[in-house]
């Protein structure tokens, strides 16, 4: 008996700071399940839905998700950007709780693994010293060599 796999319809919200973002990272990564997409390495998945948090402090946040779920939405992933600006997004922890309680879908903190320049410079300004920060970045985290080439 064949069994069909579930597709699973993604979002990504990128930080409005990267507002002009083509996506070329997210995506490479999306088709290559790199980085945060990696945990959908034996399933299909479809891209739903991208657009910006809406600006400080994620204005669209309140809303994007509905959109989203009313097309299948079920993961929404919060692009690596969020995580390796500077500062990293101070709003994430808000948005890791009111999205699954207001609309009961999954929040991924990453997208692409994150760039080996970046890495460099939050381990030595020691950016994700948090244990929230720490554990969002878990998803990002990849090899030198995959970091490099996504510099």
């Amino acid at each position: 008996m064949l069994m069909t796999m579930k597709k699973i319809k993604i979002g990504i919200i990128i930080c409005d700071r990267y507002h002009t973002c083509a996506g070329g990272k997210c995506f490479r990564a999306l088709q290559n399940h790199e980085g945060a997409f990696k945990m959908y390495e034996d399933q299909e998945v479809e891209l739903a839905a991208y657009t910006t948090c809406g600006g400080c402090p994620g204005g669209n946040i309140e809303y994007a998700p509905e959109e989203m779920k009313k097309n299948g939405v079920t993961h929404i992933h919060f692009a690596t950007g969020f995580l390796v600006g500077y500062p990293p997004c101070p709003y994430m922890e808000h948005y890791a709780k009111f999205i699954p309680e207001k609309y009961g879908m999954k929040v991924v903190f990453g997208t692409h693994p994150i760039p080996q320049k970046y890495h460099l410079t939050h381990q030595k300004l020691n950016t994700w010293n948090t244990p929230f920060l720490k554990e969002a970045i878990k998803q990002t985290l990849a090899d030198e060599k995959t970091r490099l080439n996504y510099d």
